[in-house]
């Protein structure tokens, strides 16, 4: 089945407060480039959806790289954007805001769509969780925070995206979206590298990084 990855990047960035965030640089590339760059030879497209008002931007910078749209006002239309444009079998959505994203972790996610039809990244919860108005001590062992990529078969993504604009419907991840037709979304093991850069402190914590980064990823095969 033909692949294609959906990066939706229209986002202002507010909370980083740094301009539009998919244009952050680490280590001289930006939080876009990089994410584009981790499906190279993984997926046989990639889209990227982003504020029309930098589109030409985005056409300059990722020429033959990736193939623009326009974005929406919110993520959620963002991606609805890009899976009208593409058409690909599979389609991974993917935040361009987690930049370091491994080959491992996208063949896990293709291999569970293909299985399944619905995939989400998620990792085991690592803090101690409790209620922050009874102080009651929440059990971590059964939950998992998810990340992305979120991978589907394009059909069933596009069919939840459309229910949901007739109905009003909003969700902060794509696969809220399908859990909604009822269709169960396949869990499979994410990475701690795929945090999402959101705060300053996430943006110093991935600028320390992206050497290391991006020094394993020329080092030895």
């Amino acid at each position: 089945m033909s692949v294609a990855a959906l990066i939706p990047a229209a986002g202002s960035g507010v909370r980083l407060g740094q301009g539009p965030k998919a244009w952050v640089t680490l280590a001289g590339e930006s939080l876009l480039s990089r994410a584009v760059a981790a499906f190279e030879g993984c997926v046989d497209e990639v889209w990227v959806g982003v504020a029309p008002a930098l589109s030409a931007r985005a056409e300059e910078e990722l020429s033959g790289r990736a193939r623009v749209v326009c974005g929406g006002a919110t993520r959620q239309e963002s991606v609805y954007n890009l899976l009208r444009a593409a058409q690909a079998e599979v389609v991974l959505v993917h935040d361009a805001a987690r930049p370091f994203l491994e080959a491992a972790v996208i063949e896990r996610v293709v291999a569970a769509v293909r299985a399944h039809g619905a995939a989400s990244v998620v990792t085991a919860v690592a803090d101690s969780l409790i209620e922050a108005a009874s102080g009651r001590v929440v059990d971590r062992a059964p939950l998992r925070a998810v990340q992305t990529p979120q991978g589907f078969r394009r059909e069933l993504l596009l069919a939840a995206h459309e229910r949901a604009r007739e109905r009003a419907l909003e969700a902060t991840d794509d696969a809220a979206l399908v859990r909604a037709l009822g269709h169960p979304v396949a869990l499979v093991e994410g990475s701690s590298w795929l945090f999402k850069v959101t705060t300053p402190a996430d943006l110093e914590l991935a600028r320390a990084l992206a050497p290391l980064w991006d020094a394993r990823l020329s080092g030895p095969k």
